[in-house]
Parts: structure tokens; sequence; C-alpha cells
């Protein structure tokens, strides 16, 4: 499985923070069934590695079910442990490529040049640039210019216009958290998920990144 040719194919990532594990994992199968090929669970969600867990049992194999918000070495073992397919950080980590268990691919979250430098030395294989909103797409165009080979993934604060914006710069795909999942993991309503799930669809999917 390659994490950097599905993002780049199917330009976007839902993140699911949530209360109710239950309700995560109805979203995560809900995402899944609308199309959503790859679905990052906070490890902040309460129960996650069991979402995890039960969702790649539900999806199979090959489902891209990865998990977020990981701060540590520890927090990477045990998503992995639950069946993660990657990690996801928001920051710079260390340890999370010991060579010591699977290869599982790391987003690593950077937002200076320095930090971009840094998660690329520790192995990541994009970044997330985190927190998107202080910057915007133009961050991301001044960015392209020293790091122009790098997959950048912007998060924080993406809605379906910035998506687009980010795209037509030319970040490998968008990550998008309470734009798109809204309440569903906390126990509301799927087919206000599945509305959002459209528009966001429809705008990553307007303009080839250059």
């Amino acid at each position: 499985m390659n994490l950097v040719e599905s993002l780049r194919a199917h330009r976007l990532l839902a993140i699911i923070r949530g209360t109710d594990p239950t309700a995560a994992l109805r979203t995560v199968l809900a995402l899944a069934e609308e199309g959503i090929e790859a679905v990052e669970v906070s490890l902040t969600t309460k129960d996650a590695t069991s979402v995890i867990a039960q969702a790649r049992a539900e999806l199979g194999p090959k489902a891209l079910v990865g998990a977020g918000t990981v701060r540590t070495a520890a927090d990477a073992a045990r998503a992995v442990d639950a069946g993660a397919s990657f990690l996801v950080t928001p920051a710079l980590v260390d340890g999370l490529q010991s060579g010591d268990g699977p290869d599982v691919p790391v987003l690593m979250g950077a937002l200076t040049p320095s930090e971009i430098e840094g998660a690329l030395a520790r192995g990541a294989c994009a970044v997330k640039l985190f927190p998107g909103s202080l910057g915007g797409p133009g961050y991301l165009r001044a960015l392209r210019d020293p790091f122009p080979e790098v997959p950048f993934v912007p998060v924080g604060g993406v809605d379906a216009a910035a998506a687009r914006a980010y795209l037509a710069l030319g970040a490998t795909a968008v990550g998008v958290g309470s734009p798109l999942v809204g309440d569903a993991a906390d126990g509301g309503d799927l087919g206000e998920l599945r509305a959002r799930v459209a528009v966001f669809r429809a705008a990553t999917a307007a303009e080839e990144a250059p």
C-alpha cells in the first residue's frame, strides 16, 4: 500500500475525532461507503484503537484506516497493534521508524521549513502542513518553491473553498476534520455527513493540481 499514491489519486483525507466510539465507527464506515478512501481516526477519540481495529475488520486489510494525533512512539505502537495502516502526527515525533516493527507510513506534522526538513529526516512519506489555517494557500505556494517534490497535505481549517485552492496550488491532498465530519462521530446525523461528503468530493475533484 502506498499512502502517498492513494492520497494523490483521491485527494481527500477524512479526520475523525469523537466522543462516542460506536458513532465514530459508523462514521468511518459511512465515509467508506461514500467513496472516501483514506480515513484518520484521532487517538483523542474515545476507544480510538478499538474503532480502528473494528473498522479494519469491517473494511478489509487493504482499507486505509489510520491513526491520528500520534505524539509518541508508544502511541504509534498501540495504533499499529490495533491495525492502523498509517500514522499521522501533529508535530515532529521521534522513534516512529525504528525498524523494529511493520513498515507503516507516517504523515508527519510540520509548519516551518526547518520542521519540514525535520519531518523528512525522520522518514515521513508526506508532510501534514499544520495548522494550514495559519498561512493558508498562499503559504503553501511559497513552500512549493524550495520544496517542489515534497508531498504536502494541508490540515486545519480546510473548508471546501480552501480545499480547491490548496489542490490548485499543488497539494497532494487535503485533510479535513470538522468541516466534513461535523458531529457524526458524536452521534450526529449520517445523512448530513453524506451530504457534506458530496460537497467535498466535488470540491476536491473540481480542478487538477499542476
